[in-house]
C-alpha cells in the first residue's frame, strides 16, 4: 500500500511535537529554566519561544491547508516553558482532529501561498514535502539546538524519541 499524504505530514509531525514537549520538561528541570524561553542561537533568530510557536504554526497551518480547513488562531503570547508546552498540546490536539479522510486524496489539489510579495502554487504533495516538513523540522531542530546550547541535558536519543 502506498504511503498517504496524511502519514507523510500529520503522521510525521505528531511524534516530533510530543518529543518537543518532553524536551521542555527536561528544560524545566534545568538550573536556568527561567532564561530559556528567550534564549536564542543568534541575534537575528527567534528565541526558544518563537521557535516553538513557529513549529506549532508550521504544523497547524500545514495540516489545515492540506485538509482545506481554517486553522485555529493562537496568539503567540507564550512567555513560560509551561505555556509553550500548552501550545504544543493544543497543536497536537488540532492535528489529531484532522483525519486521513480529510487529507488523503488531496495530493494534487492546488495550495497557493503568498510569500512576501508573490504567490506560489504547490500541489498538496509538494506543499507537504517541500514547504511544511522542511519548515517544521528547521524550527524543531533549532529549538533542540537552543536547549542543547544552553546546557539542557538532551541528546540525539531524545530528539529521536528513543530515550527512556
Amino acid at each position: 500500500m502506498p504511503i498517504s499524504l496524511h502519514e507523510i505530514s500529520i503522521g510525521v509531525m505528531l511524534p516530533k511535537l510530543r518529543m518537543l514537549a518532553t524536551l521542555l520538561d527536561k528544560a524545566a528541570a534545568h538550573a536556568d529554566a527561567d532564561t530559556l524561553v528567550e534564549a536564542r542561537l543568534a541575534p537575528d533568530m527567534y528565541p526558544l519561544s518563537g521557535q516553538i510557536q513557529r513549529v506549532s504554526d508550521a504544523a497547524k497551518f500545514g495540516a489545515a491547508r492540506l485538509a482545506g480547513l481554517t486553522p485555529p488562531p493562537f496568539e503567540d503570547n507564550e512567555a513560560t516553558l509551561a505555556e509553550l508546552k500548552e501550545r504544543l498540546a493544543k497543536t497536537v490536539a488540532y492535528l489529531e482532529s484532522v483525519g486521513p479522510d480529510q487529507v488523503d486524496g488531496r495530493e494534487e489539489e492546488t495550495i497557493t501561498l503568498t510569500l512576501r510579495d508573490r504567490k506560489v502554487d504547490f500541489t498538496g504533495r509538494n506543499y507537504a514535502l517541500n514547504m511544511v516538513l522542511p519548515n517544521f523540522y528547521f524550527h524543531v531542530v533549532t529549538a533542540y539546538d537552543i536547549l542543547r546550547h544552553k546546557g539542557v541535558e538532551v541528546g540525539k536519543r531524545d530528539y529521536l524519541a528513543l530515550a527512556g
